[in-house]
C-alpha cells in the first residue's frame, strides 16, 4: 500500500488519479462497434459476445423457461435476504416522491409541474467476475415505482450461456418487462439503436467495467440519455484515532475486490491508525477468494497521512468519492463541509455493504470524480419534469406588455404579436 504524508496542494491530482483509461484511450474502439451494431444489428451483436464473453449465442432472450428453472435455483434463504433488500429499497426511493407543485405567479397566470415517468429505460447488470443481482433491485425497483413503461435488462451471459439465477429471480421479483443475455460495448449499443431483437430505450442506467462506461457516454450522441458516467468502483474512508482498524480494512478490501481496476483510499490525522490499517489489510486479505484480485486493487491503493481536519475535508472534496465512510470524532465538521460525494456512511457501524445490498439507499454512484456534478439514482432518475400553465384573459392582461417589451428588445417580433393579437381581442 502506498504511504504518502502531508502531500503539497500541487501533487493532490496526481496523487489522487484514478487507475483507469481515460475516455479517448478507447473511444476509438467503442465507436467502432457502435456503427457496427447500428448497420448490423443482432448479428453483429452475437459476434462480440462471441468475442468478448466466448459465448456462441443462438438466442438472447430470456424464455419463460429459463425464468422458472432459476426461482427454483435459489435457495429460501437469499430469497428472504433479497426480499429484506428489496423491501428497504422500496421504502426509501417511495419517499423520494414529490406532489404536484402549483404556483400562481401573477393573478391569472397559473403554472405548476408534474412528474412523468420515462417509458423505456434500459438497465446493464454487470455480470462478469460477479454476478451483481443487487444491481437488478437498485435499479429496477425505482423504475418500477416510476411506472416506466417498459423495462429492459441486458447482462452478460457466463461461458454455458446462462444467466446467474439470483439476477433472474431479482429481476421477476422487481417487474423488469425483458431480459437479455448480452453485456459489455455491445449491449449499451443495442439499447442504443434497437437491433431485431433488443429494443431501443430512452435512458440507459447501470455500472460497468471503464469500455461500459465509455460506451454509455457515447450514447448520448445518439440522443439516448444516462444515468451518469458509473465506471469502476471507489472507497475513500476519512479515519481518525476514534475508527476501529479492522473495520476500516474490512471496508477496504470490501471495494478492492470488486477488480482490479477499483480504487481505495484512506485519509487519516492518525499515522498510527495508518499503519494499524494497513496491518489490518494484510492479514484480512489472505482470507479473501478473491485475493488475487483485491490485491491488484490494493496495489494502487493509498494511505495519506494529513496534519488536520480542514485539509482533510478539501482533499476529499478535491477527489469526490464514490462511497465516503466517516468514521471520525468530529462528525458534524466534515459532513457540513461534505459537498462531492456518492453516498457518505457514518461510524464505526455503517459499513460501505450495507448500502450495496440493504440499506435501503442506491448502490449506482457517479465514480471517477463525477459526484462533484452528478448524483447517485434515485426515483427522480427514472422520471421527467414536465410543466405546465394555464393564463386567464387577466392574465394576459397583466403580463402582455412585459412580454411585448422584452420581445421587441430582443427582435423577436412574431413574439411579441403573438401577445399583442390577443390584447387586441380583449
Amino acid at each position: 500500500m502506498n504511504k504518502i504524508y502531508d502531500p503539497p496542494k500541487n501533487d493532490w491530482p496526481s496523487i489522487l488519479k484514478r487507475p483507469t483509461q481515460t475516455v479517448a484511450d478507447i473511444e476509438e474502439m467503442v465507436n467502432g462497434i457502435f456503427l457496427e451494431v447500428k448497420n448490423g444489428g443482432d448479428k453483429v451483436v452475437k459476434t462480440y459476445t462471441q468475442k468478448f464473453d466466448g459465448v456462441t449465442a443462438k438466442e438472447f432472450s430470456v424464455t419463460s423457461e429459463e425464468m422458472e428453472t432459476a426461482q427454483s435455483q435459489v435457495s429460501e434463504a437469499l430469497k428472504l435476504a433479497i426480499q429484506q433488500a428489496k423491501s428497504n429499497i422500496k421504502k426509501f426511493h417511495a419517499a423520494q416522491r414529490t406532489e404536484r407543485v402549483s404556483v400562481e405567479t401573477s393573478e391569472g397566470v397559473n403554472c405548476w409541474q408534474e412528474k412523468r415517468p420515462i417509458q423505456k429505460v434500459g438497465l446493464y447488470i454487470p455480470g462478469g467476475t460477479a454476478p451483481l443481482f443487487s444491481t437488478v433491485l437498485m435499479l429496477a425497483i425505482p423504475a418500477n415505482l416510476a411506472s416506466c413503461k417498459e423495462i429492459v435488462l441486458c447482462t452478460p451471459p457466463n461461458k454455458e450461456g446462462k444467466v446467474h439465477p439470483a439476477i433472474l429471480y431479482a429481476a421477476k421479483l422487481c417487474g423488469v418487462t425483458k431480459i437479455f443475455k448480452v453485456g459489455g460495448i455491445q449491449a449499451i449499443a443495442g439499447m442504443t439503436f434497437g437491433t431485431e431483437t433488443i429494443p431501443q430505450v430512452y435512458k440507459i442506467f447501470g455500472p460497468g467495467n471503464q469500455y461500459v462506461t465509455v460506451a454509455k457516454q457515447i450514447a448520448t450522441k445518439y440522443g439516448v440519455a444516462i444515468d451518469m458516467p458509473a465506471g469502476p468502483s471507489e472507497l475513500l474512508v476519512m479515519a481518525d484515532d476514534t475508527a476501529n482498524a479492522a473495520f476500516v480494512a474490512s471496508d477496504l478490501l470490501s471495494q478492492a475486490e470488486h477488480g482490479a481496476d477499483s480504487q481505495v483510499i484512506l485519509v487519516s490525522t492518525s499515522k498510527e491508525l495508518i499503519n494499524a490499517v494497513e496491518r489490518e489489510v494484510e492479514t484480512q486479505i489472505k482470507l479473501l477468494p478473491r485475493q488475487e484480485i483485491a490485491a491488484k486493487s490494493i496495489a494502487n491503493s493509498k494511505l495519506i497521512y494529513v496534519e488536520d481536519n480542514k485539509t482533510a475535508v478539501d482533499l476529499i472534496n478535491e477527489y469526490g468519492p464514490e462511497h465516503y465512510i466517516l468514521c471520525v470524532e468530529e462528525e458534524s465538521f466534515f459532513l457540513d463541509r461534505t459537498y462531492n460525494a456518492g453516498s457518505v456512511f457514518i461510524g464505526n457501524y455503517t459499513p460501505e455493504s450495507a448500502g450495496d445490498y440493504a440499506s435501503g439507499t442506491n448502490h449506482t454512484l457517479p465514480t471517477n470524480g463525477f459526484s462533484k456534478q452528478y448524483s447517485g439514482v434515485n426515483l427522480d432518475s427514472f422520471m421527467k419534469a414536465i410543466t405546465f400553465q394555464k393564463i386567464s384573459k387577466k392574465g394576459i392582461q397583466g403580463i402582455g406588455r412585459t412580454i411585448e417589451l422584452m420581445a421587441e428588445a430582443e427582435g423577436l417580433d412574431a413574439h411579441k404579436n403573438a401577445v399583442t393579437l390577443r390584447l387586441k381581442s380583449l
